[in-house]
């Protein structure tokens, strides 16, 4: 009996939601796309990327620039910044971008030190890791 009580407790503890507000101290950094599911179920992989994101989060707000890492560490940045602002919204961590041409939202699914899982207006569910740079050294 006492078993079975542990085994359910461990079981709720681990189907537990993770709080909105522990994504964003893992927002900032350097991620690459590692697959997109599409709204039909369908996965497509990204085995390598030409582009990664770089997510800057300071108080409620953020920017999001896109970046092309070069062999030597370095990278080579796009004009193109994104600024974003975070609320918490239905239990959900919500990042609202707004640019001079449109408006979206995107909704942390999970994120960690190594993993960001969001998931789009559109239904895609992106997963990110952290973006690794190549040492030729």
């Amino acid at each position: 009996m006492r078993m079975l009580f542990l085994l359910s407790l461990i079981f709720c503890f681990s189907c537990r939601k993770q709080d909105p507000k522990d994504h964003i101290t893992h927002l900032t950094g350097y991620w690459e796309i590692d697959q997109v599911t599409m709204p039909d179920g369908s996965i497509r992989n990204f085995p390598v990327n030409t582009m990664i994101d770089y997510i800057e989060v300071q108080g409620d707000s953020g920017t999001r620039k896109k970046l092309a890492p070069l062999l030597d560490g370095t990278f080579r940045t796009t004009k193109v910044t994104e600024k974003f602002y975070l609320q918490v919204e239905d239990g959900d961590l919500r990042m609202h971008y707004k640019t001079p041409y449109t408006e979206w939202t995107e909704t942390v699914i999970k994120s960690g030190d190594s993993l960001l899982k969001v998931l789009n207006e559109d239904g895609k569910t992106y997963v990110y890791k952290k973006f690794n740079p190549i040492n030729l050294e």
